[in-house]
């Protein structure tokens, strides 16, 4: 993989826990998302009149895609909403390389080397870590853990399909333009259903930090996707989880949360894993 795909890895990872974190941020985590998706359909908008259509091949992949985008968003949403978001986050985006290495060895051909492998042990190990961090998982934290954990197995999911597809011979400014085009009106759409006319005063407050974590996640998967025709899926998602730290970080110093030394020690853990799995 070249230079310039792991520096816009690096740097898309880095805007992803940004993103991340001025959703979490806004108090109402609906009004987040939706004007969050606002901002993707005002950018895939735009860039849809600059690009040529994606190729045939390349559509399937798009709207297979945008389902599973919009689906890892609700799970998102619902994981922000009742956990921190320092063990949110983590978890699940960590288990997201996890599973595209397995997938990766099982229906793609590709094979694991011993380090690699290690990798997978610690991945998996810091994430047990993660769930365990605040003390015995009671019942009151399932619903929390697993919505993080969905999201990250859709995750995982949607990272396969758009290696996938960003080599069906499209541009791959279509390709994401498109992506982002399809997915982005639904949230508003849903929020507009839920709130009605209450949702615009309740958008107002909150309109420049929503729309801007838009434009830094939409800036952030197009970063991914340009890579992905570069490399490998694998390796891609693993690089990109190093916003891990930086969301450890946001998490301790923006929210003020008791990120504490197991959940520092485990962060760490997945980093090295996901570090070996590339």
């Amino acid at each position: 993989m070249p230079v310039s795909a792991y520096a816009a890895v690096l740097a898309a990872a880095v805007l992803h826990a940004v993103w991340n974190s001025m959703a979490h941020r806004i108090p109402d985590k609906l009004v987040a998302f939706a004007l969050i998706n606002c901002a993707y359909t005002l950018g895939a908008g735009l860039l849809v009149c600059l690009t040529p259509l994606p190729a045939p091949a390349a559509w399937p992949f798009i709207a297979a895609s945008a389902v599973l985008e919009v689906t890892s968003q609700l799970f998102l949403l619902r994981a922000y909403q009742l956990g921190d978001f320092g063990q949110m986050y983590p978890l699940a985006r960590g288990l997201a390389p996890l599973l595209v290495a397995v997938a990766s060895v099982a229906f793609l051909g590709a094979g694991l080397s011993p380090l690699q492998c290690t990798g997978v042990l610690l991945v998996s190990g810091g994430l047990a870590a993660l769930a365990l961090a605040s003390g015995r998982i009671g019942r009151a934290q399932l619903p929390a853990l697993g919505a993080a954990a969905c999201t990250g197995v859709i995750i995982a999911g949607y990272t396969l399909v758009d290696a996938t597809g960003v080599r069906q011979g499209s541009d791959v400014l279509a390709y994401i333009a498109w992506l982002f085009l399809c997915q982005g009106p639904v949230l508003p759409l849903l929020a507009l259903a839920r709130r009605r006319t209450a949702l615009w005063a309740q958008l107002r407050p909150v309109c420049g930090t929503g729309l801007t974590g838009g434009f830094l996640s939409l800036a952030a998967y197009g970063l991914v996707i340009w890579a992905q025709a570069r490399g490998d899926a694998t390796t891609v998602a693993a690089l990109r989880e190093t916003g891990i730290l930086v969301a450890a970080a946001i998490a301790t110093l923006l929210f003020r949360e008791p990120f504490g030394r197991l959940r520092l020690a485990a962060s760490a853990v997945v980093l090295t894993g996901i570090g070996l799995l590339t």
